[in-house]
């Protein structure tokens, strides 16, 4: 069955709005180490939100309590205003959150379709693989990312970084994902697939889809999110709306955890 279109979500003052995502004084140990402390994150329908921090500030543990990977030993976690208690990955897909990892998590010798469908592939009545039907809907949601992307019969092995980005970002589509977490989704990009994959962002934005988008490319976050929380050693030194901050302000929070006055919470 063909997946529907989504519609934009209009605009609405945040009181007004049900967070797609409440993650509420959330803690993660490992031992005697305290990865994630007590760290409040929240996103909107349409809405990109940067979580940014170096390596080892809690990020990466932080987005793997959101997607199942890692069970937080306190706080709550509430998707479209109700209570979740994520064991699994599949349960946070279940809930229409869906990770693009860095590495993409790609089978080299699949083509499109294959990547898109694996795990879940479309059968015909006859229980044997729908490899038409398959193509066919890998062909409609690839081209509302890239319009110019034809050849999702290759192997992605053969594929350009940004296409391979396309077909991450077309399987969480087609399983109607509403919340998508990418992890540095231009990392090793050229120029113009960087933008392509920029311009994506932008578009899922005006579809309502709510992204957590962690990177160290400072003009990226910039450019396509709208907040951002940034965390060091575990806490949140502080959320900022990117319109209000410059990126030295924003590099000072992610190096010296100093909150400029624009902040909105510690």
């Amino acid at each position: 069955m063909m997946q529907p279109e989504l519609s934009p979500v209009a605009a609405a003052p945040a009181s007004d709005r049900t967070p797609f995502v409440e993650m509420r004084q959330i803690v993660k140990r490992f031992g005697g180490l305290v990865a994630v402390n007590h760290v409040d994150l929240d996103l909107y329908a349409g809405e990109c939100v940067g979580v940014l921090g170096h390596n080892g500030a809690g990020k990466t543990v932080l987005i793997k309590v959101l997607c199942g990977v890692y069970i937080p030993d306190e706080g709550t976690i509430k998707v479209h205003g109700q209570e979740m208690h994520f064991r699994t990955p599949h349960d946070a897909q279940a809930a229409g959150i869906e990770t693009i990892h860095q590495t993409l998590a790609l089978a080299d010798n699949l083509d499109g379709p294959g990547n898109l469908f694996l795990g879940r592939e479309l059968l015909t009545p006859w229980r044997t693989l729908d490899s038409r039907r398959m193509e066919y809907e890998a062909r409609n949601v690839i081209s509302r990312l890239n319009p110019n992307f034809k050849n999702i019969l290759d192997p992605v092995l053969r594929m350009s970084g940004g296409q391979r980005q396309s077909v991450a970002i077309a399987r969480a589509l087609y399983f109607n994902a509403r919340i998508l977490i990418m992890d540095e989704p231009v990392a090793a990009l050229g120029p113009a697939e960087t933008r392509m994959v920029l311009e994506t962002i932008k578009r899922l934005k005006a579809e309502g889809i709510g992204i957590f988008l962690i990177s160290h490319e400072m003009h990226d976050v910039f450019e396509v999110c709208d907040r951002a929380t940034v965390m060091k050693n575990g806490s949140v030194v502080g959320m900022v709306h990117m319109k209000d901050v410059t990126q030295d302000e924003v590099l000072q929070m992610i190096i010296q955890g100093k909150r400029p006055a624009q902040a909105l919470r510690a």
